[in-house]
């Protein structure tokens, strides 16, 4: 994307989704932004204060009127993109909103890429990078829980934790250097375990953001749910229970789901996957072993298992192979048709729940066992910072081990440039995260996924 982004260009796209609406927006962002609409909109542009609205009409190029709009005048610096931008409000049809961006584009304007203006808001230093992602996070948030944390990370919460691990490193950086630059100076031993005891807190503090990126990402990916069970002990009843629709066929008959079926569904702020799978049991028909293979594969992978028992009935060796696979520290208990008579049957397991799904009794008590287990030490204050990107978290892996290598050559008291050159790599890393030390190749690949007019 940088190679074929020009600092000369005015970019135009359409910032609105495709498809029919009351209005859409068209945003034109660059230098000649206000020459550009001035060609095409019957008042003066050129004359218009910034942050303001003005009305009119988009002429043709015989000075006939397209279309009556709505036009916002915002001047650089002050502006997202930290250039003078021009947004066109128009009537949302998608012809007629072509016709205007078409009319942009013969004015002088060049199509944007996909994150295009956002890519000019991090290059007129107006975002960092990690807030820059964060604008696509919130646009893509599924959960409540998911758009507050972009919306954390948008306000720049994650890039005030990375520029406070720079000061500190940088601050250490500086000594080190010097005694590059100075060798015969040398440091003391008091100074040696002054800075050992600097970088270990420091090492600390990273590590613990480090920490959060798996829930960080569960968070704006959502939660796979996986219902498991014998044929017949309501798999399906319940999956149609959490959803609130009938979106599983029910049927006395056994394995009458043979295949994967899946749903997203939210609860208590977050997204999660609903899979209802083939009911576990010995069999030699063709089509129903495939959906059961399907289905162990669904329990390996899933985040979250819900293992259904027929409360109804004692115990078979289908029921009791599965109790002995799944793994304790993902999967509640559900036992399943408690409004029927059923023998009374204990297991040691430390997560259990009696539900009726026909009659939704327990269904409550389900949730909150979910929210149980997925936040087993309190789900995340609006005040923690989460990191949700792979990318966050290796360039802050490698910062760590770089860290750990610098207290390792300062225990042994090896060569002071060997020192250095690794608490360099570990700020580049932490620079990667904000943008201050990052390749074009990875701000192609972040901004290309952003969608058009963002």
């Amino acid at each position: 994307m940088l190679g074929t982004y020009q600092k000369e260009h005015t970019i135009a796209a359409i910032a609105t989704p495709a498809g029919e609406g009351a209005i859409a927006i068209i945003r034109i962002s660059g230098p000649n932004a206000i020459n550009i609409v001035s060609k095409i909109f019957t008042g003066q542009v050129g004359s218009y204060k910034s942050h303001t609205a003005h009305y009119g009409q988009i002429l043709d190029a015989e000075k006939a009127p397209i279309d009556s709009v709505l036009l916002l005048v915002m001047k650089g610096p002050k502006s997202y993109t930290g250039e003078d931008t021009i947004e066109i409000c128009c009537h949302g049809g998608s012809l007629i909103t072509r016709r205007v961006l078409q009319r942009v584009f013969e004015a002088g304007a060049v199509p944007a890429q996909p994150g295009e203006f956002s890519l000019q808001a991090f290059l007129n230093q107006k975002l960092d990078l990690a807030q820059a992602e964060a604008v696509q996070m919130v646009i893509a948030a599924k959960s409540e829980l998911a758009l507050q944390s972009a919306g954390q990370q948008l306000a720049g919460a994650l890039s005030d934790k990375i520029n406070a691990f720079q000061r500190e490193l940088t601050s250490i950086a500086a000594i080190l250097e010097a005694w590059v630059d100075f060798p015969e100076e040398g440091l003391e031993f008091a100074a040696f375990e002054e800075l050992i005891a600097q970088l270990t807190i420091a090492k600390q503090q990273m590590q613990r953001l480090s920490d959060t990126f798996h829930e960080g990402k569960l968070l704006h990916e959502g939660f796979s749910l996986c219902l498991l069970g014998s044929p017949n002990v309501g798999k399906s009843s319940l999956m149609n229970a959490l959803l609130g629709k009938e979106r599983a066929i029910v049927t006395d008959i056994a394995g009458t789901t043979r295949d994967i079926l899946e749903e997203d569904m939210r609860l208590s702020g977050l997204l999660f996957r609903l899979i209802d799978t083939a009911g576990i049991r010995q069999t030699d028909e063709i089509i129903e072993k495939e959906g059961i293979r399907r289905s162990r594969q669904a329990m390996q992978q899933a985040d979250l298992i819900l293992l259904l028992l027929d409360a109804s009935r004692p115990l078979n060796n289908n029921d009791q192979e599965l109790i002995e696979s799944a793994p304790q520290d993902k999967t509640i208990l559900v036992w399943n048709k408690i409004d029927l008579a059923h023998p009374k049957e204990a297991i040691d397991w430390p997560l259990q729940v009696h539900l009726s799904a026909q009659t939704k009794i327990g269904l409550e008590e389900l949730k909150k066992s979910i929210d149980q287990l997925i936040w087993s030490n309190g789900p995340p204050s609006k005040e923690e910072v989460s990191i949700t990107k792979q990318r966050h978290h290796s360039a802050l892996q490698n910062a760590i081990t770089a860290v750990d290598q610098v207290i390792i050559g300062l225990q042994r008291q090896i060569s002071a440039e060997f020192v250095a050159a690794d608490m360099r790599h570990a700020l580049n890393e932490l620079g990667t995260i904000i943008g201050t030390n990052v390749t074009e190749d990875i701000l192609t690949s972040i901004f290309s996924q952003f969608c058009l007019g963002k």
